[in-house]
């Protein structure tokens, strides 16, 4: 999976189908894949949205993440040097960001507005 996969302006929320660590790259660094239920591609798990994901489920156990939902979104990184479209996991689980999308702003008292 790439970032290229995902909506360009938001996040999509996905349900965790299954992990196997595969060999990756030219140094067949052992790396885990997600394979979620509403996509067709692999999704290889780096650090960041490794821990992301753990923040998010609870736990550290890849077989504890089989059946949750996290939302994909796409963001700039630094990678050699250069900035590169990559996929990061939303550290807000779906239905946190749910709510806070549909907040309306204007339900919130701010001091400058007294």
């Amino acid at each position: 999976m790439k970032a290229s996969d995902l909506p360009e302006d938001g996040a999509i929320t996905v349900t965790i189908e299954k992990i196997e660590i595969e060999e990756i790259g030219k140094e067949k660094q052992r790396k885990p894949v997600i394979t979620f239920e509403e996509m067709d591609k692999g999704f290889v798990c780096n650090k960041t949205n490794a821990n992301s994901i753990a923040k998010i489920t609870g736990s550290r156990d890849t077989d504890d993440w089989v059946g949750k939902q996290i939302k994909l979104h796409r963001a700039e990184v630094e990678f050699g040097g250069e900035m590169v479209e990559s996929i990061r996991v939303s550290v807000k689980s779906p239905k946190a960001a749910t709510k806070a999308e549909a907040a309306d702003p204007s339900d919130t008292l701010h001091k400058d507005n007294w």
